[in-house]
Order: C-alpha cells, then sequence, then structure tokens
C-alpha cells in the first residue's frame, strides 16, 4: 500500500512555511499555492467524457496551452470574474507536480521525475475566446485563474482515481483518471521532449465533461481520490479598462464553447 504524504505552504505570521500536514490540522490556515513553479502546461483534451460532450475526436498526440504564473491561486482563494464578462467556467483537474530537472525521457522513467500531484481548478474565461487564437492566454491565463492545492501529495498512485467538481454543494462534474487517454507519466515525457521541465514546474492532465460557468458568491470545490479538496469562491471583480484592446464578447463561439458545445471543434474530427 502506497504511504502518502502531504505538504501544504502556508502563512504563519506573514512567512511563507511549508508543513507536512496531518489530519486535524488548521483546515482554515492562510493556504499558498502548494509549489512555486516555473511554468506551467495545460492539456487541452485527455478525458474521453469531455471528448465525448464536444462531438469531437482525440488528435494523434496530445496539444498544449501555457498558463502564466501570475495567474496562480490557492486553496481558499478569490477567483475573480471580471465586471462585463458571463462565463467563467471551472474545470477540475489532476496537477502533476516536477520534482526534479526532466528533459527526453520515456514515459516509463517519468514516474522518477514527478515530485507529486496536487489538484488543479483550471478556470477558463470564455468570454474572451474570440481573441488570443490558439493561445488562449487571457482565457486561461487572466490573474487568479489557477488555483492549486491544498496540498503536494507524494506517493499518490494516479490510476483509477475519482474526480469531482461540486458548486455550492452540488456535484456537477463526476469523473475518472482511468477515462484519460494519455497518463500522467505520457505527458511528463511529451512535454520533456522539447521543453525541460524545472521543479516545481506544473501539468494539468484535462478535465472531464461538463465544464460550465459560475456566478460571484459560488463556492467551487474540486475532489480528488487520495488529494483532498481544492475550494475556492467567486467574486467580481473590475472592469478592465475599457476603451483599447479587445473587449469581452458573447458570440457563438463564446457561448457554445462555455456551455458544453461543439463550435471549438467543428472541421477538426
Amino acid at each position: 500500500m502506497d504511504v502518502l504524504t502531504e505538504y501544504r505552504r502556508i502563512l504563519v505570521d506573514g512567512a511563507a512555511v511549508q508543513v507536512e500536514w496531518a489530519d486535524g490540522m488548521d483546515e482554515g490556515a492562510l493556504h499558498l499555492p502548494p509549489v512555486e513553479p516555473s511554468k506551467i502546461i495545460a492539456v487541452h483534451l485527455n478525458h474521453r467524457s469531455r471528448v465525448e460532450e464536444f462531438m469531437t475526436k482525440l488528435p494523434p498526440a496530445p496539444t498544449y496551452f501555457h498558463k502564466p504564473t501570475s495567474s496562480l491561486n490557492a486553496h481558499g482563494g478569490a477567483v475573480v470574474r471580471p465586471l462585463g464578462c458571463k462565463y467563467l467556467n471551472y474545470e477540475g483537474e489532476v496537477a502533476i507536480v516536477i520534482g526534479r530537472i526532466c528533459q527526453g525521457i520515456t514515459p516509463d522513467e517519468a514516474g522518477d521525475y514527478i515530485a507529486g500531484y496536487t489538484i488543479g481548478n483550471d478556470f477558463g474565461l470564455h468570454d474572451f475566446r474570440d481573441t488570443d487564437a490558439g493561445s488562449m492566454l487571457r482565457v486561461k491565463g487572466s490573474d487568479t485563474l489557477c488555483p492549486l492545492g491544498p496540498g503536494l501529495v507524494t506517493g499518490w498512485d494516479f490510476r483509477g482515481k475519482s474526480i469531482r467538481t461540486l458548486v455550492n454543494g452540488v456535484v456537477v462534474q463526476d469523473g475518472n483518471t482511468a477515462e484519460m487517454e494519455w497518463d500522467m507519466h505520457y505527458l511528463v515525457a511529451d512535454i520533456a521532449r522539447t521543453i525541460t521541465l524545472y521543479p516545481g514546474d506544473v501539468l494539468l492532465s484535462g478535465t472531464p465533461a461538463n465544464s460550465r460557468p459560475v456566478q460571484p458568491g459560488d463556492v467551487v470545490e474540486v475532489s480528488v481520490e487520495g488529494l483532498g479538496t481544492l475550494r475556492n469562491h467567486i467574486v467580481s471583480g473590475n472592469v478592465a479598462i475599457p476603451g483599447f484592446g479587445a473587449q469581452p464578447t458573447e458570440s457563438a463561439e463564446v457561448v457554445s464553447t462555455a456551455l458544453g458545445g461543439d463550435w471549438e471543434f467543428r472541421g477538426r474530427a
């Protein structure tokens, strides 16, 4: 039987401290992201239920996007939906954390380069989906849109584990790592073919079906078997400075993608 150890980063008297977490410790502690990555990389599609929802087919190999480190958030943190936006979607998933410099390895070797796992919520601000084509920089990279936590768990076997997202206590996503086309070791090795991964780097491994918009005031929880529960709440933020740059839209692509339609993948099957 695997021995699981959880490490959390919390603030103690204003200082960031890493502690080995145990049952009964103060869940109300002010949490920080459990790791400090140099980069955050996320896979587009991986769970079969999500593929079926979009009525598409998986590509021959995974495709990815990047979330800047300025999007990092933590367990208990507020996720900001800017004024004028309507389509802020949750995406509960497992986050892989790299443990040592990793480049040019095979999937069979990848486990030796993984420090452990945490929970991620790959929030997307789909109101900006008509901009930054391909990169999804504003959609997935805006401030607060990458909560991780509550802790980094070592010794965890990713196989056959449940992933659930709840909004205000109601289950809205219910998946399992068994439905992933590409497992954690494959994803790490695939990225490391051409991109060197450093200790603390994070790979988000994909979300099950039923990503949908949430509203200010909602509480979103992602629970992964063996990793615990990541909890965040949605707040309303300031409007992006108007008068220049791309503005939020409510196009057919925006609405279709936010509500689970097939717009994003039309013509790619």
